[in-house]
């Protein structure tokens, strides 16, 4: 299934969203609903609370006074943690259970007000935030909550700010104009990304990729890397590989094509071809089939120490099963040629500003021969030969370590 984490500060109209989402036929698990289920009259996790708070927090009839609670945990972080210590691990295991009764085709929305703050975003195949001004929250939390002004900046700032969802979002919704306007942009959402994402998931297939031909470089390329790094270390574990950002994207105000390179240092390839294959595919990366290694590109000459000349270098290639998002997850063992190779290009890139200039042209002859996962081209050119060699001088004189 394809697991959607939905995420929003408190007033900015989460709620709407995944009730849009429920109308195209998302299963929809809502962290508030269960939230109040593990700490309804008679649960271990409303005993547990009291235990903490006292019964102050309990209403005459013995149900949990919400707004007691709220008094207490909002203005008292430590209190709030240990509020959080109680009902999180409960939401947790009750969300599992629901996640694991949802059919194997389903686009499953996970509704979560702490998402970011919990660290969830990684254990989804994509996060969207529902962004709306502060202004506008406040006015809302007033007006349909009946909560006084104080109380709303206090919740509002006892969240994540927009800064820090921002950095966890794959996409973002901006609510601040009509509802109409907000379930257009749901309905683009779940036509054009979140149906096909699921079935290419679903069939362990990668998205078509984009035309691979050179863009401006987007300044937000290594916050897009460092949120698919961290789900794919989140796929990979227990096993703690090296990832590193590579190829174009990885090297700041560098132009090329719009395709995120990551490298995944391996022990061997077997590893490349057991395990490791499958949960990357079930976390959106699935394989590129019949790519077995890449090639240096250049022709009759010898790349020098750790280039290999043309015999080829082995890797396994992994794309995107996201069709908003391209992405080229090279695996290749530690030490090995190609591997050395990426590493060094990319840092030779970050240090010679005038390389980095003439790098886009070349790219551009290239595009033609990318191949379908979305990676850089292949094409021979003198170009590399000769970046290659300056990059290993610069190597030696540096001191330059992979």
């Amino acid at each position: 299934m394809l697991r959607v984490g939905l995420t929003g500060g408190i007033g900015s109209g989460k709620s709407a969203v995944a009730a849009r989402l429920a109308e195209r036929g998302a299963v929809i698990v809502d962290s508030d609903r269960i939230a109040r289920e593990v700490v309804a009259p008679g649960t271990e996790g409303l005993a547990a609370i009291v235990a903490a708070f006292s019964d102050r927090v309990l209403t005459a009839d013995g149900a949990l006074d919400r707004a007691a609670l709220g008094a207490l945990v909002f203005a008292d972080v430590t209190a709030r943690r240990r509020l959080e210590e109680i009902t999180h691990p409960r939401v947790r295991a009750r969300s599992a259970e629901l996640f694991a009764a949802a059919p194997a085709d389903a686009v499953v929305v996970n509704d979560v007000p702490l998402l970011v703050e919990v660290g969830l975003a990684p254990t989804y195949h994509l996060v969207v935030v529902v962004r709306t001004a502060v202004a506008t929250r406040l006015e809302r939390l007033t007006r349909t909550r009946g909560m006084s002004r104080a109380e709303a900046e206090r919740r509002i700032a006892a969240q994540a700010d927009d800064a820090r969802r921002g950095a966890a979002a794959d996409v973002v919704l901006d609510n601040d104009g009509g509802l109409d306007e907000l379930h257009a942009a749901v309905d683009a959402l779940w036509s054009a990304r979140l149906v096909p994402y699921e079935r290419n998931v679903r069939e362990q297939r990668v998205a078509p990729g984009r035309p691979a031909v050179p863009t401006a470089p987007d300044p937000t390329w290594p916050q897009q890397y460092a949120r698919l790094a961290a789900r794919i270390r989140h796929a990979l574990a227990p096993d703690d590989l090296r990832i590193d950002h590579v190829g174009p994207t990885a090297v700041p105000g560098l132009a090329g094509p719009d395709v995120i390179d990551v490298q995944v240092t391996v022990p061997s390839m077997a590893e490349a071809d057991g395990p490791l294959a499958g949960r990357l595919a079930d976390a959106g990366f699935p394989r590129v089939p019949g790519v077995r290694g890449d090639r240096p590109r250049w022709v009759g000459r010898d790349a020098g120490t750790g280039g290999g000349g043309d015999e080829g270098w082995e890797q396994r290639l992994h794309g995107s099963a996201d069709p908003g998002r391209p992405v080229a997850v090279h695996l290749r063992v530690a030490g090995s040629a190609g591997w050395r190779h990426a590493l060094l290009m990319r840092d030779h890139l970050r240090a010679d500003p005038d390389r980095r200039a003439a790098y886009p042209a070349v790219q551009r002859e290239l595009a033609a021969s990318a191949p379908d996962g979305g990676g850089s081209g292949t094409a021979h050119d003198p170009w590399f030969a000769e970046e290659h060699l300056r990059a290993q001088d610069w190597a030696a004189r540096s001191g330059w370590r992979p």
